[in-house]
């Protein structure tokens, strides 16, 4: 499968703007949402082909939100990344466990992410 459409889920306003700027001069179009209502907003409005999600923010984290994200039948099968600075293990592999294709640990390296992204096409 061809990723072209991705979604970053991020409260951080300069993880946004660093992962849009990034993505997109690679060719990728780019949405965005702040939060878990905003991220089911962005899926009910065109789905993506790739989700990059943040763990840490305000009302649902990261860890959640992609439990739900898998759990919603017409979206199982959207390769969802945990894109954070929770680095130990244990996080890694809670992350997995709820659904996760991939881990990614912030400062994001941009070789590393787009191999991963490479690795699903």
């Amino acid at each position: 499968m061809a990723i072209n459409k991705v979604l970053i889920v991020d409260d951080s306003k300069t993880e946004i703007m660093f992962l849009t700027d990034l993505l997109q001069k690679n060719g990728f179009v780019v949405r965005s949402a702040e939060n878990a209502d905003e991220a089911f907003k962005r899926l009910t409005e065109e789905k993506p082909d790739l989700i990059l999600m943040d763990v840490v923010m305000p009302g649902q984290n990261g860890f959640q939100l992609t439990r739900a994200i898998n759990r919603t039948p017409e979206y199982t099968d959207i390769p969802i990344f945990i894109c954070t600075s929770k680095n130990l293990e244990t996080d890694r592999v809670w992350g997995m466990r709820q659904g996760a294709r991939d881990y990614i640990t912030k400062p994001v390296d941009a070789a590393e992410l787009f191999a991963k992204i490479k690795a699903l096409g």
